[in-house]
């Protein structure tokens, strides 16, 4: 009887850590990902934005335009170029000059950390964007590492240059017709990761 209690009782406790081992281990999903959730992947290579479920991509939107200064880690008030990192919708503007016009949280943590420790902006404007990013409210757009990043369409640009050259001042650049379409995936809250 002992041994039939001891065999029971083993197997509870190796039932029992597998369960609480499954709960800590990671899931399988990018971190911090809801299963549920739509995000957006912009390809500053391939010069295309995808509509992401998971690692499944949904819709693609080709022919792009980034910053004049091309796609850069880290981004100063200026350079025209195209911040890389991982960023969320944080509003939508429907009378933009550039017809509709998606922000982002732009600057992410991780640039205002480093832009800190370069003296290219001071403690004060350090803290306002983390504690910005912390509440998840848009941080201060007017410090030395620019602003006003998102993804816009072309307004009443010129189609042609949109089509051969990146001419943005550092955001993402679809058609007026791309644009449309994308806004009706998009809510406050996406997360966005330009690569």
């Amino acid at each position: 009887m002992n041994s039939k209690y001891a065999l029971i009782v083993n197997l509870f406790c190796k039932i029992s850590l597998y369960f609480v081992l499954a709960l800590m281990l990671p899931s399988a999903s990018f971190a911090g990902e809801n299963n549920d959730e739509l995000w957006l992947l912009v390809n500053t290579a391939k010069k295309n934005i995808s509509v992401m479920h998971q690692r499944q991509v949904l819709q693609i939107y080709d022919s792009i335009s980034i910053g004049e200064g091309g796609a850069s880690l880290d981004k100063i008030q200026g350079d025209k170029k195209t911040p890389l990192g991982d960023y969320h919708v944080s509003r939508i503007s429907y009378d933009s000059k550039f017809y509709l016009f998606i922000g982002l949280d732009y600057p992410d943590l991780g640039q205002a950390e480093r832009a800190l420790k370069a003296g290219i902006i001071d403690k004060k404007h350090f803290t306002s964007i983390r504690n910005s990013l912390r509440k998840k409210q848009e941080p201060p757009q007017h410090t030395p590492l620019g602003g006003y990043i998102g993804i816009h369409g072309v307004g009443r640009g010129d189609k042609q240059i949109h089509a051969t050259v990146n001419w943005t001042n550092g955001c993402v650049a679809l058609t007026n017709r791309q644009i449309d379409d994308l806004e009706t995936w998009v809510y406050i809250g996406m997360r966005v990761a330009i690569r």
